[in-house]
């Protein structure tokens, strides 16, 4: 049941723009009509209090999400069965989301409550019952309970295999992951070729779309995964390279050799299909790689053919990346007067693009490096011109910003007080958001990257303020969280 789906997609509309206060208040406005219209604890409040719950969640808010899906399916179950199979789903994404907090034992209890009850409302064989199942298998994985979680998710197989339903996919995926934590050497991808491409691809896709969840595992299964693509779908197919691409961007934090090799297998693909642009990007990635490999004259070549083939494109936001990422490259590689020819060159592309957050990300960039090289008022005007450019919340611009504190106290090196700039680009964000005579004062500081606010009010709030602060507040924590980490 969904009795807001237009609010619920303008609200999906605004999160996608990044407006997550906004999104988030017309979700607010929807409970309260609904409210209002039908009651507290009446279905079409759970509805709502779960698309509420769905919001937050996509706007990195799972604590308040959980609070929101706990509603949803508190009070007595429902008597009419559309409305109790909803309640069956409200309570199965609290489970989930609980999961995402590491809350793994409530997450464990409400998901087995969920199949007990489905179990009674489906039956065993009907697929809503292994839709229970499958989440419990996670959670059990993530608690390292591997011989449970295997029987689980073989039990998930077995019923969506009957049932011919698509589901099967993600089961399967989640499989592979069980069966290669518990290592043993057992083939992690079964079935493929019993399954039609589409279905496969979507193996590929539920694989992906976990990785980072159990990091000390993902670079066996992303490799096993490519494998398996390659041997089912090919070596050029689109589910293929992006495993390939996913196994690159994962072995980051290993000796590189594996990122290399994964990534031109992704540029061969490309050029043996004519992808130029996304060759391109392929490139900058290789040179990335070989980067931190400590192969920095290769990847100078691989600039060089980069922008070449940027070039090639006539696309000057293109030829802005590339030489903006080559000239840093000369930098580290201690070639200054050649990376700054190419920052500049970066900065003329940029220009001539119009792409007003790559502008601000190259001036970012041309600013650092005549830091470095000790032109300290040179380096002001460009930082601040390119801080400009950025949003406040931008990782560039947090950045920038502490960066322009050092070069303000003379200094060509050091970035300044980062966590003191993170919380004034906090202020200016949580006050752009709210009535200009609401706040006398906010306390913000920043510490093992999570932050501690303090307020202080001008005036009495009414209760539709107080509401709006505490939100944009929650909000602010989560997208500065999210921007602190990428920086």
């Amino acid at each position: 049941m969904s009795t807001s789906s237009t609010s619920l997609d303008m609200a999906f509309a605004l999160l996608r723009e990044g407006r997550l206060v906004d999104a988030e208040q017309v979700m607010v406005r929807e409970l309260q009509d609904i409210t209002q219209k039908y009651g507290s604890g009446s279905p079409e409040w759970a509805s709502v209090q779960c698309d509420l719950g769905n919001v937050l969640l996509n706007s990195d808010q799972p604590a308040r999400a959980v609070e929101c899906y706990r509603a949803a399916c508190s009070g007595p179950v429902p008597r009419d069965p559309e409305a109790h199979k909803d309640r069956l789903t409200y309570r199965m994404n609290l489970g989930m989301v609980l999961a995402t907090t590491g809350r793994l034992d409530e997450a464990e209890a409400e998901l087995r409550a969920n199949v007990r009850e489905r179990l009674a409302f489906y039956g065993r064989e009907h697929a809503g019952y292994a839709f229970g199942l499958e989440p419990l298998a996670e959670v059990l994985l993530r608690r390292g309970d591997l011989r449970a979680a295997r029987e689980t998710v073989e039990e998930t197989i077995q019923n969506f295999w009957r049932n011919g339903h698509e589901r099967i996919a993600t089961a399967l995926a989640l499989r592979a992951r069980i069966v290669t934590a518990a290592g043993g050497g057992e083939p992690a991808f079964v079935a493929l070729e019993q399954l039609p491409d589409e279905v496969v691809e979507e193996v590929a896709l539920a694989v992906l779309n976990r990785v980072g969840e159990r990091p000390e595992t993902d670079g066996a299964v992303l490799s096993l995964l490519a494998e398996a693509m390659e041997a089912r779908l090919g070596p050029d197919h689109q589910a293929t390279l992006n495993a390939l691409s996913q196994l690159a961007n994962s072995d980051r934090s290993g000796d590189g050799a594996g990122r290399v090799v994964a990534i031109r297998k992704v540029l061969a693909s490309y050029h043996r299909q004519g992808r130029a642009e996304e060759a391109l990007m392929a490139e900058l990635g290789l040179a990335m790689a070989q980067s931190d490999t400590g192969d920095l004259e290769g990847a100078l070549r691989t600039y060089a053919e980069a922008l070449d083939r940027a070039q090639g494109l006539g696309r000057a936001d293109l030829v802005a990346q590339v030489l903006r990422n080559w000239g840093l490259a000369l930098s580290e590689a201690e070639q200054p007067a050649e990376g700054e020819r190419r920052l500049r060159e970066a900065l003329s592309a940029a220009e001539y693009s119009g792409n007003q957050e790559l502008l601000g990300r190259v001036r970012i960039a041309l600013g650092l490096f005549l830091q470095h090289q000790e032109r300290l008022a040179e380096a002001r005007h460009i930082v601040e011109a390119g801080l400009g450019t950025l949003d406040v919340a931008h990782p560039d611009a947090l950045v920038g910003r502490s960066h322009l504190g050092a070069i303000m106290e003379g200094r060509s090196c050091g970035c300044g007080d980062l966590p003191g700039v993170v919380a004034e680009a906090f202020r200016e964000f949580v006050h752009s958001r709210l009535p200009q005579d609401l706040l006398a004062d906010l306390g913000v500081s920043l510490k093992d990257g999570d932050f501690a606010v303090s307020v202080e009010l001008r005036r009495e709030p009414t209760q539709d303020e107080l509401d709006q602060l505490n939100r944009v507040i929650q909000t602010a924590t989560a997208e500065f969280r999210r921007r602190v980490a990428a920086t």
